[in-house]
């Protein structure tokens, strides 16, 4: 049985943040607020909890899930080859709507899907978020709803659409939109825009001028 907490009250947002904290230590699913749309999320070192949520999702591993973190120190773990207009990108936008496409270390013992070595990374804007990562370290989050269904805005779509498949909800009340964030591959020399969301081109060249634009 899924368990829900209202986040907006200090009493059951510091429960609910604890119960979500123990639920991802077990490998269980957790819904949280973020600064674009809700999420649905799994310690990103459990393969079989990266399943799970792609199965709630009905979602294949040729569509892999995106790592959060709580914040950009996380990153000297977790990337490699990491050049510096990344950091200078990093320090412009986050935490923010803007998802770095980057080298993973080949050590990392995770599963996020077929990623060809590479990891699709965000510190989200939204106090709820940045606690629980900040308490359980990287979470593999995509949004919370069914595929081809709108990402969800409030706790109740999200919760309408994955029902049980979540132990935890953590209800944070209406995200503010959902324009998604954008999405910056950092592999490579030069950047490249693969997705412009929530900052456009000519903002992310006042930090990067040879952004280029992917067709």
């Amino acid at each position: 049985m899924a368990r829900r907490y209202d986040c907006n009250d200090a009493t059951d947002r510091a429960t609910g943040l604890r119960e979500a904290a123990s639920a991802v230590r077990r490998g269980e699913l957790v819904v949280l607020p973020t600064d674009t749309v809700y999420g649905i999320g799994a310690d990103a070192f459990s393969s079989e909890a990266v399943a799970d949520l792609l199965a709630a999702k009905g979602r294949g591993r040729n569509m892999p899930t995106p790592v959060l973190i709580g914040s950009p120190n996380t990153l000297h773990g977790l990337v490699t080859d990491f050049s510096e207009q990344a950091w200078e990108l990093v320090d412009a936008f986050w935490p923010g709507a803007l998802t770095l496409v980057a080298r993973h270390q080949p050590s990392l013992q995770w599963d996020l899907g077929d990623t060809r070595g590479t990891v699709a990374i965000r510190m989200p804007l939204h106090p709820v978020a940045i606690e629980l990562l900040t308490e359980v370290g990287p979470m593999a989050v995509s949004s919370a709803n069914l595929t081809g269904h709108p990402a969800p805005e409030d706790c109740d779509a999200a919760q309408g659409m994955l029902g049980d498949s979540v132990s935890v909800y953590l209800d944070g009340g209406p995200t503010p939109g959902i324009v998604p964030s954008s999405i910056v591959d950092v592999t490579g020399k030069t950047p490249v825009l693969l997705r412009a969301g929530a900052l456009g081109a000519d903002e992310l060249r006042k930090v990067v001028p040879d952004l280029e634009v992917a067709n």
